[in-house]
C-alpha cells in the first residue's frame, strides 16, 4: 500500500467531519425542485461511482485462493502470468504454507484486494504469540480503495480466527506509515493496539479478542535488529513476489560497481523465526544497522549508497 494512499480511517473522518467550506455551500444552495440536502448528497456519490466503474449495487465477491485452485488464480499483488519469475515464486511459497494454515482471501477482480494469514506459531516472523492468527499482509489499493473491502477482508479474517478458536490477530506497523507496512491509522481505527516494538520502530499491534489474552511479542532478535557483517546485507524471503526479481538485479549491481553486498534468502519457518530482523520479507542492513524493509531496484539502491 503506497503510503500516498488515504487509510480507511482517513475516509471515516471525512465522511463524519464535514469542512467549513463544504457546509457553507450546503446552506447556501437553493435545493430546486425541492430536492433536499441528503437527495442532492446521494446524486453526487451516484454520478461519482458510475463515473468510476460502480453503482449503488456495487457488492465485491471474494475468493480463496486454495492448492486446488492456485494455479488458475491471480494472487493480486503479482498478476502477470504464471511464467513470470515473480509469480512462480510467489505461488511456489503459498502452495508450501497452505498446510500450515495459510489463508489468501482476495477479490475476484485483477488487482490489489486481498488479505493473507496465518496461524502466528507457523509466521515467518520472529514473535512469540502463540494462539494468535498472524496477517501478514492486508492491501487495498488503486480503485478499490475507499469502498469498504479492507474491512471486509479484516471482517472476514476476525470470523474466520474466532471460529479456529484463535485468541486474536496481530500485525506488523509502525507509528508512521511506511511502506509494505499496514496503516497504524487504520489499525488503531478498527480497534488494534501496540504491543511491543523493536528498536529500529517496527511494531507489533494486536487485537485480542478477550481481555484476558496475553499479549504477543518479538523475540529477542528481533526487537534488537543487528548483525556482525559488514557490507550491505539483505535478509529476505519468497513471500514477497518482488524479490524474485529485484534481488538478482541488487546483485548483479552491487558487483559491477564493486559494492559490499550479500543477499541471505531465508528458505524456512525455522529460519524466519529466529531472523535478526522483525520484518523478514525485506530487511536491509549496512555495517550490522538495519537500514530499510522498502523493496528496491537498482536506481534507489545506488541512491542509497550514495548517501
Amino acid at each position: 500500500m503506497s503510503s500516498a494512499e488515504r487509510s480507511d480511517a482517513d475516509l471515516y473522518q471525512d465522511k463524519h467531519t464535514p469542512n467549513r467550506h463544504s457546509r457553507k455551500i450546503l446552506s447556501s444552495l437553493d435545493f430546486l425542485n425541492g430536492m433536499t440536502k441528503l437527495d442532492f448528497l446521494r446524486k453526487i456519490c451516484y454520478n461519482y461511482f458510475n463515473k468510476s466503474g460502480f453503482t449503488e449495487e456495487t457488492v465485491m465477491e471474494y475468493i480463496k485462493v486454495t492448492k486446488d485452485n492456485i494455479e488458475s488464480e491471480h494472487i493480486c499483488c503479482a498478476i502477470s502470468n504464471n511464467k513470470d519469475v515473480q509469480v512462480a515464486s510467489k505461488k511456489a511459497w503459498l502452495t508450501a504454507r497452505f498446510d500450515d494454515g495459510l489463508v489468501f482471501l482476495k477479490s475476484v477482480e485483477r488487482g490489489k484486494c486481498f488479505i493473507e494469514y496465518i496461524p502466528a506459531e507457523n509466521a515467518w516472523n520472529p514473535i512469540d504469540a502463540d494462539g494468535y492468527m498472524y496477517i501478514d499482509c492486508l492491501w487495498v489499493s488503486g480503485s478499490f480503495k475507499g469502498h469498504g473491502y479492507s474491512n471486509e477482508l479484516l471482517d472476514e479474517c476476525i470470523k474466520d480466527s474466532k471460529a479456529k478458536g484463535k485468541t486474536g490477530l496481530c500485525i506488523l506497523t509502525s507509528e508512521k506509515k511506511k511502506p509494505f507496512l499496514a496503516d497504524p491509522k487504520y489499525l488503531k481505527y478498527k480497534g488494534f493496539t501496540v504491543c511491543d516494538e523493536a528498536d529500529n520502530g517496527i511494531q507489533l499491534a494486536y487485537l485480542p479478542f478477550a481481555a484476558s489474552a496475553a499479549k504477543p511479542r518479538f523475540k529477542d532478535c528481533a526487537k534488537y535488529p543487528r548483525i556482525e557483517e559488514k557490507g550491505y546485507v539483505l535478509y529476505y524471503t519468497s513471500q514477497c513476489p518482488f524479490n524474485a526479481k529485484y534481488v538478482p538485479i541488487l546483485e548483479q549491481t552491487a558487483k559491477e560497481h564493486n559494492i559490499p553486498f550479500k543477499a541471505i534468502h531465508i528458505e524456512n519457518k525455522e529460519q524466519a523465526q529466529n531472523a535478526p530482523t522483525p520484518i523478514t520479507t525485506y530487511a536491509l542492513f549496512y555495517d550490522g544497522v538495519y537500514l530499510t524493509n522498502e523493496q528496491m531496484n537498482d536506481t534507489k539502491f545506488l541512491k542509497l549508497v550514495a548517501r
